[in-house]
C-alpha cells in the first residue's frame, strides 16, 4: 500500500478542467505502476456517468473507480493543482487537491479511506497541503498523521 509518498505526490500543476486533473492523478500511479491505463479512463468515465460525487469537502476532490478496473497495489496520489478547478459540485467546488484513490479490494479502499479522512478532518493539514511547496512540506504534514 503506498499512501502519498513522495513519488505520488505533484505539486503546482497546471490543468485546463477536471478531466485533466483526473487524468494528472492518474498518471502518478500509473508511472509507478500501480494502477494499469484502463483505470484512469474508468475515473473519467465514472465522473461523466455520475458527476462530481467525488469532490466531498471544499477545495477536495477524490477521484476512483472499481477495482477490477485496473489496480495493481492500494494507493493514494496527490495532485495540488496551481489554480481552482471547477469540477461542478454546486458546494464543494474549485477544487485545488485532488487526490487519486485506487484500491484492489474493498478492505483496501477503507483502510485508504480512513488514512485519508484522518489526514484531511483537520483543516490545519488541509491549509498546509494547499500552501505547501516541496514535496518535503508534504510529507511533513502527512508524517503528523501516520
Amino acid at each position: 500500500m503506498k499512501f502519498l509518498e513522495e513519488t505520488i505526490i505533484q505539486l503546482n500543476v497546471e490543468v485546463k478542467d477536471a478531466e485533466e486533473a483526473i487524468d494528472a492523478a492518474g498518471q502518478l500511479l500509473l508511472k509507478d505502476q500501480l494502477i494499469q491505463p484502463s483505470y484512469i479512463e474508468a475515473m473519467k468515465q465514472a465522473y461523466k456517468k455520475n458527476g462530481p460525487y467525488f469532490v466531498l469537502a471544499p477545495q477536495i476532490a477524490i477521484p476512483h473507480a472499481r477495482p477490477e478496473d485496473g489496480v495493481n497495489e492500494a494507493a493514494v496520489s496527490l495532485v495540488q493543482l496551481k489554480e481552482p478547478i471547477s469540477f461542478g459540485h454546486a458546494i464543494n467546488d474549485p477544487v485545488r487537491l485532488v487526490f487519486g484513490l485506487g484500491a484492489a479490494s474493498s478492505a483496501e479502499h477503507l483502510s485508504l479511506l480512513r488514512k485519508l479522512t484522518s489526514l484531511l478532518n483537520d483543516p490545519q493539514n488541509i491549509e498546509q497541503l494547499l500552501q505547501a511547496t516541496t514535496i518535503d512540506e508534504i510529507q511533513k504534514t502527512i508524517g503528523m498523521e501516520r
